[in-house]
């Protein structure tokens, strides 16, 4: 384990203890998109497994939504080549966003909404009795100031937290990792990164130029 490791899997641990995210038993599905924050927790939950004097499992589950040009291969390659209990879940939800979406909107919502039901449904099939998710610190602290300066709400993620159809657990284990050491981790373990703008969708910056971004 390398000194960023211990520095992170400290921090898990760290949010572990204090919400119990992971206890005795679980089994745990990690959601993987392909970018270097699910890598990056997909990792360190390894790790974390590992050293914790308790039992528990972990399968990785990415799911390909129909994307031109997804490259599916490339994770099932990396999952192999680690030797990760996975399962890759195929649902054409791409031409549904395209038939309901008007041109030149934003397709994000509605894409991650019906993500997220596929992968509620995923998880009660093989058994699972959590859903880790990758956000990270800086996750946390962007969506405090957005509710605090568009809705006037002082409400952040929750690190623990039930699914509204009551199914499902959902768990943000990295709540104390910065993304600078999630950037530097990607870096270190060369993770195959699969930018979010298969669908053409991308964010602009301050002056208007396109920029790829990097999936959770």
């Amino acid at each position: 384990m390398t000194r960023l490791e211990r520095k992170l899997v400290k921090r898990i641990g760290r949010a572990n203890l204090e919400y119990s995210m992971i206890v005795p038993g679980d089994r745990v599905m990690v959601c993987l998109s392909g970018g270097k924050d699910s890598y990056g927790l997909l990792h360190l939950l390894r790790w974390m497994k590992r050293i914790v004097p308790f039992e528990f499992e972990m399968i990785a589950v990415n799911l390909d939504q129909g994307h031109p040009g997804f490259p599916v291969d490339t994770l099932r390659a990396w999952l192999e080549a680690g030797d990760y209990a996975y399962k890759l879940v195929a649902e054409d939800t791409y031409s549904v966003v395209l038939d309901l979406i008007e041109p030149g909107k934003t397709q994000c919502s509605l894409c991650s909404r019906l993500r997220r039901g596929i992968l509620y449904n995923v998880a009660q099939d093989l058994g699972c009795t959590k859903i880790a998710l990758g956000h990270h610190a800086d996750d946390f602290i962007e969506t405090l100031l957005l509710n605090t300066l568009y809705s006037g709400q002082i409400k952040a993620m929750a690190p623990y937290l039930q699914s509204d159809d009551g199914r499902n657990t959902l768990i943000r284990p990295m709540l104390y990792c910065s993304e600078e050491d999630l950037v530097a981790l990607s870096e270190q373990e060369a993770f195959p990164i699969i930018p979010c703008d298969l669908c053409g969708d991308m964010f602009l910056n301050q002056h208007g130029l396109r920029l790829h971004t990097l999936r959770r």
